[in-house]
């Protein structure tokens, strides 16, 4: 894979001298929390900010000049009362039977929205795979797998990271399952019809 290393040094053109000069980038604390941890791993990643936020992973796409299936989408789920992250694509639905089954539990349920930041440090919809504080299992769908590269949330709604799915798995300290759904998600297109005040 041929990503520039993960940094939030930017390159610009002195008008006085042509020269291009590193400055520093100011990101959101959580967004700054994801490029701490990639970069103390090592990791050979991308960060980028987009100009409109990703409400959907068809967006999320559409942004990252990539399939919907290079989406990885962050599920936070609570089995048996813990946190777990399910890690599948954006063509996807999570299949909350299986990952409770391979988390160990009897039962799950996707985390509410004060569950998600609880567990994660994250908003939702700004979820990103690591650093997670008060997550002990994180499963990652073995389809992603299959990628030269995949794109995740890196913290905020506006920012995501490509990587190599290997990298996102051993950095996320994820195992490797069948996560979702048999059939593909196509999120439905909303009519001007559909529309309500």
């Amino acid at each position: 894979m041929d990503l520039p290393e993960t940094t939030i040094d930017v390159a610009v053109a002195l008008p006085t001298d042509g020269y291009a000069s590193p400055v520093r980038a100011t990101w959101p604390e959580p967004v700054e929390r994801v490029a701490a941890y990639l970069r103390e791993a090592g990791a050979e990643a991308r960060i980028e900010e987009l100009e409109a936020g990703t409400a959907t992973a068809a967006d999320a796409a559409k942004a990252a000049g990539c399939t919907l299936e290079q989406i990885v989408k962050s599920i936070v789920l609570v089995c048996d009362g813990k946190p777990v992250l399910a890690l599948v694509p954006g063509d996807r639905r999570a299949d909350v039977d299986k990952i409770a089954r391979a988390a160990g539990a009897r039962e799950g349920r996707i985390a509410r929205a004060a569950e998600v930041e609880e567990a994660t440090g994250f908003a939702p919809g700004a979820v990103a795979p690591f650093p997670l504080p008060n997550v002990e299992r994180v499963l990652i769908d073995q389809s992603l797998l299959g990628h030269d590269v995949v794109w995740i949330g890196a913290g905020s709604t506006s920012h995501i990271a490509a990587l190599n799915p290997a990298d996102l798995a051993r950095l996320a300290r994820a195992r490797s399952m069948d996560a979702v759904q048999a059939s593909t998600y196509h999120s439905p297109e909303r009519s001007t019809d559909d529309a309500r005040d």
